[in-house]
């Protein structure tokens, strides 16, 4: 579970910031080829946090979703999103029955499950969704890039592509597609985490934090670039963040 404090800075953040809107339109640009010529009808959100995503994506997709999450919270800043079919419930022990959603989400939800757990979700995951279902995943990559605000949100690991991809594999998930993202600001972030902040040894604090307007816009360009590099079927080689696409075989 994350760090409830996190949420208020979330939702103060992710209708505009350039992280919550680049990452966004990366995963979808990653998702869709593989949507084409399904029919969704039901969806599960696996850790809806705020419920702003899912409240975007049923309005804009027109998907039947129901947000799931652990925090009592964030069930109440869903419902007050306007989501009726909001669960709270673990995503490693889900009420629901076997083969019931058609695209399973579960966005930065498995890095706060100790190493060696993550079994457990991602089987949970599988046997929700219906045989020829998608499951679509992202989670934080490579330990390098732990942070102060890794700390903050409670992360308790990080992925390589490697690692991922053995995990979803041994689970019985078909991977169709699995690449890092948000590449071109890995520098920006080394010299942050490795350099600056041992330097400045402060607390684990949050790194969801409003910019200037013109920083804003300047750090939408590397996120939108990579979203149509994805969108083309270009693979990333490397990035602070891994996005996997898999199908629970018939």
């Amino acid at each position: 579970m994350m760090n409830r404090a996190e949420l208020a800075n979330i939702a103060r953040a992710e209708q505009r910031s350039w992280w919550y809107t680049g990452m966004r339109e990366i995963l979808l640009r990653t998702l869709d080829p593989w949507l084409a010529g399904r029919h969704i009808e039901r969806v599960l959100e696996a850790g809806c946090g705020t419920g702003y995503f899912a409240r975007t994506m049923q309005a804009e997709r027109k998907w039947p979703i129901h947000p799931v999450d652990l925090d009592a919270e964030a069930v109440r800043r869903a419902r007050t999103m306007g989501l009726e079919r909001v669960t709270q419930a673990d995503v490693a022990a889900l009420p629901f029955r076997d083969s019931a959603f058609d695209l399973v989400l579960s966005l930065d939800v498995l890095v706060h499950f100790a190493r060696g757990e993550e079994h457990r979700p991602i089987s949970e995951l599988k046997r929700v969704l219906a045989p020829g279902g998608l499951l679509a995943l992202r989670v934080a990559a490579l330990d390098l890039l732990r942070s102060r605000h890794s700390q903050f949100v409670w992360e308790r690991q990080r992925f390589t592509r490697s690692r991922l991809l053995e995990t979803v594999r041994s689970c019985g998930i078909r991977v169709l597609r699995c690449t890092y993202a948000n590449s071109l600001l890995m520098p920006v972030a080394l010299t942050k985490f490795r350099l600056w902040e041992p330097i400045l040894r402060k607390p684990p604090s949050s790194g969801v934090a409003p910019v200037s307007g013109w920083l804003d816009r300047l750090l939408r360009v590397p996120l939108a670039l990579e979203a149509k590099w994805l969108g083309r079927g270009i693979d990333l080689p490397l990035g602070q963040s891994l996005l996997l696409i898999g199908e629970k075989m018939p």
